[in-house]
């Protein structure tokens, strides 16, 4: 704007300006839990409570998925399939995508539609998989003191949300060997220059390792 301005004034022959690129602002670079931190989260002794119930398997299911907090509440029961384990999402545009999770996020499902959901299950309650305590459709806030209550008990772990175990969930898939297609199909991503952020966190935590376990590093 500066050089233009020079420009129109008379005082530079030419603008300098248009020959320079815009400076990119640096994209921070999401909190990860490192996998001993997401095992002691979700790690807790067995319980018949329906709200630990609850926690336990959207917890797992989060973390075994990395859907985001409105797709993990919108879920109904006949969205989980027990035969293929997965989970029908409906993701952002309406776009539906299919999602596997493992067998702790399926026992943890289990026992919670078993011995947990019935005895909070309204008129109201319809098919949400979810349900608060007064029967209703579980809401984001609901997820995120629930995510950030659990988080609290893990010594060292950083403060964070659904979306953490959102970005945990696809950091652990890349440095599992996922490839960058597969994670961009599980999150529902558009786009893979959004996803290609992960290899970043993977990269940076590689880095941190090395320099603390390498002699020459």
């Amino acid at each position: 704007m500066f050089t233009a301005y020079c420009h129109r004034r008379g005082w530079l022959p030419t603008d300098p300006g248009l020959l320079l690129g815009s400076a990119k602002s640096p994209r921070p670079l999401p909190v990860v839990l490192d996998e001993k931190q997401a095992t002691a989260a979700l790690s807790v002794p067995p319980t018949d409570d329906p709200k630990e119930l609850r926690d336990q398997a959207l917890l797992e299911l989060l973390y075994a998925t990395g859907v985001r907090v409105g797709e993990l509440c919108a879920l109904d029961v006949d969205d989980v399939d027990r035969e293929r384990n997965v989970i029908r999402v409906l993701g952002k545009g309406r776009k539906e995508r299919t999602v596997p999770f493992g067998q702790p996020a399926l026992r943890a499902l289990d026992r919670w539609c078993i011995h947990g959901r019935p005895l909070w299950v309204r008129a109201r309650s319809g098919p949400a998989l979810f349900l608060g305590v007064r029967g209703g459709r579980i809401d984001a806030g609901t997820v995120r003191r629930v995510v950030h209550a659990r988080l609290s008990t893990v010594e060292g772990a950083p403060d964070m949300g659904p979306h953490g175990l959102r970005h945990t969930a696809a950091t652990h898939l890349l440095e599992g060997g996922a490839d960058l297609r597969s994670v961009q199909e599980l999150l529902g991503h558009a786009s893979l220059n959004t996803t290609q952020i992960y290899t970043h966190v993977s990269i940076d935590r590689l880095r941190t390792a090395y320099r603390q376990a390498h002699p020459r590093a």
